[in-house]
């Protein structure tokens, strides 16, 4: 009788790492973080201290714990490591147990101009993932230093995408044209999971304009309270009407992208009504209404929570943050010069590569 062949090995889940500063995290980052993880098993992501950054590209417009909690409350990622290595090297990937390094398709270099990933790339140990068009942390702080609407006024007119060709002053990747979203990108983000009937269906509405750690820490507290959670984006008027200026920062379809890539998300309604209603509480079957830290905005002089309030489902809860998107805002404004040179170094600098055929 023949011997019984061993038991195969267990295959080892794959370790991908992938690096950034993920300054002003948007829905970019979060769908490279998104094709990262389709690479392997776990995500590991390594974000570069204030130092380093501030030393090779300019000032960060997030300080490193904001950028590090940010990354965490990504749903594609497994495990952060601070103070990450700007310049990338093979040891730091093998201390962290990681098979390969992915990056985007955009340019990547050193202050030297080097290749950031030329070692990965000759060892057999990069891969790539493609660069999602529409959006980059320099067209953000541009929106923020010209103080421009044009960036949440498609339903003034159809939306366009940039035809002009490339100049010195122009890079496709930080020039970059305004967000077409479609279903697809939109079904890529979602949890694609239906609440049980058993399930407590939380509610939280708001602008969540700039995603950061405020709104992070409000959500988490609030799906902390519940089982599924659901997220009332208003629309850009609304904002608009609100809060004035040029915000929202990022249009709706930006913003849609940008919360359900949070962990703590598990829905989100599209342009929602900016006062609750018996229709959309009994619609969505909704058991908590959440509001966070911000003081209740009422522009017609109604309660926009009353309709919960009387339900008795309004809950109240604490982000532990005195971060806004105003004061995002007044960092980029009072040190305007400083992101105006950061911006037009990078993009110089991508111009240069690509008219010199290097890319």
């Amino acid at each position: 009788m023949a011997e019984a062949s061993p038991k195969a090995a267990k295959r080892q889940p794959t370790r991908v790492y992938a690096d950034g500063c993920f300054d002003l995290m948007h829905f970019g980052h979060a769908n490279a973080l998104r094709q990262a993880k389709a690479l392997g098993d776990i995500l590991v992501v390594g974000i570069h201290n204030d130092e380093d950054i501030e030393k090779n590209k300019g000032p960060p417009v997030l300080t490193q714990e904001e950028r590090y909690k940010l990354v965490k409350a990504v749903k594609w990622v497994d495990e952060v490591v601070t103070d990450a290595p700007y310049t990338f090297n093979l040891d730091f990937l093998e201390q962290n147990n990681c098979d390969f390094v992915v990056h985007g398709d955009d340019i990547t270099t050193n202050a030297d101009g080097e290749d950031a990933y030329h070692i990965a790339k000759k060892s057999g140990r990069y891969k790539e993932y493609q660069r999602t068009q529409g959006v980059s942390t320099t067209d953000i702080v541009g929106r923020m230093l010209l103080m421009t609407r044009t960036h949440h006024q498609q339903d003034d007119g159809d939306a366009k995408l940039s035809t002009s060709k490339l100049s010195a002053s122009d890079s496709p990747y930080t020039g970059t044209s305004q967000l077409l979203a479609n279903s697809k990108r939109i079904v890529q983000f979602s949890t694609q999971r239906e609440p049980k009937d058993t399930d407590v269906i939380g509610y939280m509405p708001g602008a969540f304009d700039l995603l950061h750690t405020g709104h992070v820490a409000a959500l988490e507290a609030a799906r902390q309270q519940c089982d599924y959670l659901i997220v009332g984006l208003h629309t850009d008027r609304t904002v608009n009407r609100n809060h004035g200026s040029n915000y929202p920062i990022m249009n709706l379809q930006e913003r849609t992208l940008s919360i359900l890539a949070c962990r703590y998300v598990d829905d989100v309604v599209i342009g929602a009504p900016e006062a609750i209603t018996e229709e959309l509480l009994d619609y969505f079957k909704i058991t908590k209404v959440f509001h966070g830290s911000t003081g209740v905005l009422k522009p017609s002089g109604a309660d926009p929570y009353q309709v919960a309030i009387d339900r008795g489902i309004f809950v109240h809860v604490e982000s532990h943050s005195d971060l806004t998107t105003e004061i995002i805002v007044d960092r980029i404004i009072k040190n305007r010069l400083n992101f105006a040179q950061r911006n037009a170094k990078k993009t110089q600098r991508e111009v240069d590569r690509i008219l010199r055929g290097e890319v």
